[in-house]
């Protein structure tokens, strides 16, 4: 799954958000070992500025711990 910068993803749980940049750890060791993230923002509230590694925002919804979620990823695009 690639995440795509200005485009719109809800989160498992229902809310909204709009990716505003994918950025780098600046702690990573190496330019080999890079960090990705993912810098998104809520619709509703353009205040609040998430941070979320890459691997992470793209990951599978934990089906054990969330066994009642119909939603596949943990941010899927909104088309």
């Amino acid at each position: 799954m690639e995440v795509n910068v200005g485009k719109l993803y809800r989160h498992f749980k229902g809310n909204e958000y709009k990716v505003i940049a994918i950025g780098y750890d600046s702690e990573s060791n190496n330019d080999e070992e890079l960090k990705k993230l993912v810098i998104y923002e809520d619709v509703l509230d353009r205040t609040k500025v998430w941070v979320r590694p890459y691997d992470m925002f793209v990951s599978k919804v934990d089906k054990i711990k969330y066994p009642d979620v119909k939603q596949e990823y943990r941010f899927e695009e909104i088309k």
